[in-house]
């Protein structure tokens, strides 16, 4: 387990378009097709990290809250599902129906979404408003598998009660910190690569 932090990808950035398979139903999902009415919650999690298994649960519950309030929530794993079956798409699916996602978990084969928002960990958070502009990269709170904290998504709730209430974005953002996402072969990213 090689803790990464997140790029942090700068705020204003549009949000990257793409079109995923939803493992839940199967059916593609286009970004440029959605309505955002509010915002859009992007988020690169996987089945197997410690990381993700540590917020899942407060991740899940609030993720589904948020939708009902007219954020839109986009779970996607990237990680290469051949060297890590955990998080193959069947896999995903029977998670997503066990914690009962009220959003789509989307399947990132190639890993070219991944490399388009510079996602660098799971989990990897990433908020944008109604314009698809990136309004908070950062952490889900100070909890890690490590230590003794609770998750409770204190850092990303916080952001997305701004977006919802018009307010300006948080001052201080902090990178996540998780597991590095699993890049296939030939597909590391140079944010990726160790510095020499």
């Amino acid at each position: 387990m090689v803790a990464t932090p997140s790029t942090m990808l700068p705020l204003g950035t549009k949000a990257p378009s793409f079109s995923l398979p939803n493992v839940c139903t199967n059916q593609s999902i286009d970004l440029q097709t959605v309505d955002i009415h509010k915002g859009c919650l992007i988020a690169f999690v996987c089945n197997h990290c410690p990381y993700v298994i540590h917020l899942l649960d407060p991740l899940v519950r609030m993720s589904n809250e948020w939708v009902k309030k007219g954020i839109k929530v986009f779970l996607i794993s990237s990680n290469d599902a051949d060297k890590y079956p955990d998080d193959s798409p069947v896999k995903m699916r029977e998670l997503a129906q066990k914690k009962q996602f009220q959003f789509p978990y989307l399947y990132d084969e190639d890993q070219s979404v991944a490399l388009a928002y510079k996602a660098a960990c799971t989990p990897d958070f990433f908020l944008f408003d109604s314009k698809l502009s990136l309004f908070y990269r950062g952490q889900f709170d100070d909890s890690r598998p490590s230590n003794q904290n609770e998750a409770t998504g204190t850092e990303l709730s916080s952001a997305v009660d701004s977006l919802l209430l018009n307010q300006p974005a948080p001052k201080i953002q902090k990178p996540s910190l998780g597991c590095n996402l699993k890049w296939k072969s030939g597909n590391e990213p140079e944010y990726f690569k160790p510095k020499r």
